[in-house]
């Protein structure tokens, strides 16, 4: 596979908005007809938007985060499905960059700049918690390791080249292990049924003793040892995924009472654009998107002010400016996606129409972490200057 090299931010930009558009075409259709999008995942890839935050010094354009988090917005806005796909593709990125040895960097980061996609295997069922992890990593006598165990919500597998397993080694710490989609005893199984983000195909990965050499493991325990931003971004393609579906539901919405709605006979206007009490929600609406719209930038501002100089402290500012903007946005892209029935009316209730799939996608994806726990880590930071955990997930 080839792909193109995108050179600056402004480009990644242009590439993500020109995307964005042509994936918007297809969206309600491929939503209604679970249609995964293979050939959209591949025009991302040949698009170089995958390989935008690999390092200057590997060749790649190394955006800042305020850029990645405008992509996913943008991608999310025309179908949140695909925007949700490489998600994790970014996340496993970072973790190369973070701990990965110089030659697993130069190993992998070739690999991305030329157009091939990191899944993940990282989540579990069954267990106690989201952070009980029990798929092992063996050592072998030739310092090889043997990878067992079952994955579930395994977005972006099925499209990956390589996908990241989350994994506990011999001393019970996590690492990543990066397997070829092709490896043996490693299946994809497209099981994901969920009512919203339906083409994302998260579904099961087996791990049934699949070899995995020394040089393709990286210790991911060490990335919460230190200050770390690996949550920060991880949540903060959320917030932006979240953020983007609220508004291409906000739009989809006005564009449907512009031309379909019919006005309430009370109203005595002449079109539906003119009755005031829908004018009053749509500015509702418009400020509660806007507003997720300023909290994920300034998230991302943080974000990038942090990794210029990365302590403790602004580790902490930036999970906390993340975490607000996750909240805000899960909340936004809910009550904007299911508003959209009352200002459309009647009419859009109908299935064949499939504007509920704003509203599923919205549903299922804020279901990924509780907003309530970050509202936590917030109250404790503002009011006893607790620093939030560095668990990932913040």
């Amino acid at each position: 596979m080839t792909a193109h090299v995108i050179a600056d931010d402004a480009e990644a930009l242009t590439v993500a908005a020109a995307l964005a558009k042509e994936f918007r075409a297809g969206a309600s259709a491929r939503d209604a007809e679970r249609r995964l999008p293979r050939a959209e995942v591949d025009k991302l890839s040949a698009s170089g938007l995958l390989a935008v935050t690999v390092p200057a010094a590997h060749g790649g354009a190394d955006v800042g985060a305020l850029t990645l988090a405008e992509i996913f917005r943008l991608l999310a806005s025309a179908d949140g499905s695909l925007a949700q796909i490489p998600q994790s593709h970014f996340v496993y990125v970072n973790v190369v960059r973070r701990q990965g040895t110089e030659e697993q960097r130069k190993f992998f980061f070739a690999e991305v700049l030329a157009g091939r996609r990191f899944g993940n295997a990282q989540s579990e069922a069954g267990t106690r918690h989201v952070q009980d992890i029990r798929t092992r990593l063996t050592p072998r006598p030739d310092g090889s390791y043997v990878l067992t165990g079952v994955k579930h919500y395994a977005t972006g597998a099925l499209f990956a080249d390589w996908i990241p397993v989350l994994a506990r080694a011999e001393d019970d710490e996590l690492h990543v292990a990066y397997v070829p989609r092709d490896a043996p005893g490693l299946t994809v199984i497209d099981d994901w049924d969920g009512m919203g983000q339906r083409t994302t195909a998260s579904g099961t990965v087996r791990l049934d003793a699949v070899p995995v050499p020394a040089d393709r493991v990286l210790p991911h325990h060490l990335t919460f040892h230190g200050p770390q931003l690996h949550g920060a971004v991880a949540q903060l393609l959320h917030a932006a995924i979240d953020t983007g579906i609220a508004g291409g539901a906000l739009t989809e919405a006005a564009a449907f009472v512009r031309t379909k709605s019919r006005p309430w006979f009370e109203s005595g206007t002449e079109t539906v654009a003119e009755d005031p009490l829908l004018i009053q929600r749509f500015g509702e609406l418009a400020l509660r998107v806007r507003a997720s719209e300023a909290l994920l930038r300034e998230a991302a501002r943080t974000v990038d002010a942090a990794r210029t100089g990365l302590t403790d402290d602004s580790a902490a500012e930036a999970s906390i400016a993340v975490a607000a903007a996750k909240a805000h946005a899960a909340d936004t892209a809910v009550e904007v996606a299911g508003t959209l029935f009352e200002v459309a009316g009647t009419r859009a209730a109908l299935d064949s129409l499939n504007l509920h799939r704003h509203w599923r996608d919205a549903r299922t994806h804020t279901l990924h972490d509780p907003a309530r726990w970050k509202i936590q880590h917030i109250g404790r930071y503002v009011l006893n200057g607790t620093r939030p955990p560095r668990h990932g997930l913040l």
